[in-house]
């Protein structure tokens, strides 16, 4: 006996009962919410006609009194493969349309199987999140919560293999948000998405706490105040968008080379406008994200958490169409100085860039690591230690250009000089480089000299005018501190021509052990 018009029907009746167009009343409330179903979701982020549903038939357990009359099409989670930009990804989106978007077991299922293959294949993974994540009913089960599945193990392993993109779109606490920790790239759209790992109601019910869900777990608080976002697009198509143009810069696993793309930006151009970026009077601030978007190939820069820690610029950008990391210190901002959280995101960015094969550019105008009981209160000394760790065990190429200052261990931890073996240090003629700035080296180390002076105003100006004199950026190039002394304008050619030389990763991964320690 064939295949006949029955069967075909009964498959297709089935599919069209858990689809959109057979849940009219629930797309509609997700409507009203200002936001989409997470089919439509994964159809405004991949490519036209490019998605295969995985486990769209399937049903929830109810093998307990608790669930045996559970609706829930698809078990709550919608998963399948398809491609971004020709690329094949894999794609998970959450349905809060199904019981507020919990995912039962058979849906942990789903996840599981597509993360497997993910691994496997060394494909992307796209989580489009809105819910609650593990479903309360399923988990008052021991027999399915005893065995504690295995979604965060697979996170760990793909972590650094393939690159990792979610978008958090509504409620996101606990699971959601847990989940989210593990990717690389991180988004929630601002006015519509919380993150944290308890949402108001648990809150309350833990501490007495009376707070509002925006609050605590909206875009102001996790994207702007604390980076756990990276950042925060007004609309979905925003957010998917940002997850595009994040993966366009990386290969699909870290065993690829990032894509290089045709470049008609020449490599010789010479930003005029670089020579007068630098003010003459060293307190006076400017930005550094104009340096970058005149030395990268024109339209290619990508700012991440460009609303946090924003006296630190990290973004992503091509070089002659080659895509590179980029960390920055923008005086526009606390001076540019190191706080925790300026350590933090430019740790995270080495991190990634390390892992996807992105060669690192620091631009430095650093007058210093903040001190002070603040300071100490954040942890700085091993946030800031985890920045230059992440230097040290990082393998791609990495260079550094000295636009202004660079003062103490903060010099270090942007990659300065020769300390972390950069494979390309230039200085432009407006840097200054020292142990400390001059006003506290004339309050630390030559205090008494012109505090006992005749005249200390006179001796301190005396003493200011010599320090200053040994601070320049030719003295740093007499004893090679620095490969070359640099005209701004011609930092894109100096730039574009060490690049070029260098291999994907030339440096060594160190010696013989299993793993090094993070200090956080």
């Amino acid at each position: 006996m064939g295949i006949t018009e029955e069967h075909l029907e009964r498959v297709a009746a089935k599919r069209h009962a858990v689809s959109d167009a057979g849940r009219e009343t629930a797309v509609a409330k997700q409507h009203a919410r200002g936001k989409l179903t997470a089919r439509e979701r994964i159809t405004a982020m991949l490519d036209p006609g490019s998605f295969r549903e995985l486990g769209q038939l399937v049903e929830p357990m109810r093998d307990t009194e608790l669930t045996s009359t559970l609706d829930a099409p698809a078990d709550g989670v919608v998963t399948g493969t398809g491609t971004v930009d020709g690329r094949p990804v894999c794609i998970i989106s959450d349905d809060f349309t199904v019981l507020g978007g919990s995912v039962g077991v058979v849906g942990g299922a789903k996840v599981e199987y597509l993360l497997t293959r993910a691994e496997k294949y060394g494909l992307p993974v796209i989580w489009l999140q809105e819910g609650a994540g593990h479903r309360i009913q399923d988990g008052l089960d021991s027999r399915h919560f005893a065995s504690a599945g295995p979604i965060f193990w697979h996170m760990s392993r793909l972590s650094g293999w393939v690159p990792i993109a979610t978008a958090i779109l509504g409620p996101g606490y606990a699971g959601p948000t847990n989940m989210a920790a593990f990717a690389d790239f991180r988004i929630m759209r601002r006015g519509h998405a919380q993150m944290g790992i308890g949402g108001p109601a648990l809150v309350r019910a833990a501490t007495g706490e009376e707070i509002d869900t925006e609050t605590l777990g909206g875009a102001a608080m996790q994207a702007d105040a604390q980076g756990v976002a990276d950042m925060a697009p007004e609309t979905e198509e925003e957010c998917f968008a940002a997850i595009r143009r994040y993966l366009d810069f990386l290969p699909r696993n870290a065993g690829e080379a990032p894509p290089v793309l045709p470049c008609d930006d020449p490599v010789e151009r010479r930003a005029e406008a670089l020579a007068d970026l630098v003010p003459d009077n060293p307190r006076r601030a400017y930005d550094m994200r104009k340096a970058v978007e005149l030395v990268f190939d024109q339209g290619s820069t990508f700012e991440t958490k460009p609303t946090h820690a924003r006296n630190m610029v990290t973004a992503f950008a091509r070089l002659e169409g080659r895509p590179v990391a980029i960390i920055g210190n923008n005086p526009m901002f606390l001076a540019g100085m190191l706080d925790a959280k300026a350590a933090e995101k430019a740790a995270r960015h080495i991190a990634i860039a390390d892992a996807f094969g992105l060669p690192l550019f620091y631009f430095i105008d650093m007058p210093g690591i903040f001190v002070g009981s603040g300071a100490e209160k954040t942890t700085l000394g091993l946030r800031s230690a985890k920045m230059l760790y992440e230097l040290g065990v990082a393998t791609v190429p990495r260079y550094s250009v000295m636009v202004r200052k660079g003062y103490g261990a903060g010099y270090y931890a942007m990659n300065g000089g020769r300390g972390f073996k950069a494979d390309g240090t230039w200085a432009w003629p407006t840097s200054e480089l020292c142990a400390m700035s001059i006003e506290t080296a004339l309050n630390v180390a030559y205090a008494r000299d012109w505090q006992n002076a005749p005249d200390p105003a006179a001796r301190k100006a005396e003493l200011e005018a010599d320090i200053r004199r040994n601070l320049t950026p030719l003295r740093a190039a007499e004893h090679f501190g620095v490969d070359d002394v640099i005209d701004p304008r011609d930092t894109r050619a100096v730039l574009a021509d060490a690049l070029r030389h260098a291999p994907l990763r030339p440096h060594e991964g160190g010696p013989p052990k299993k793993r090094a320690i993070s200090p956080i």
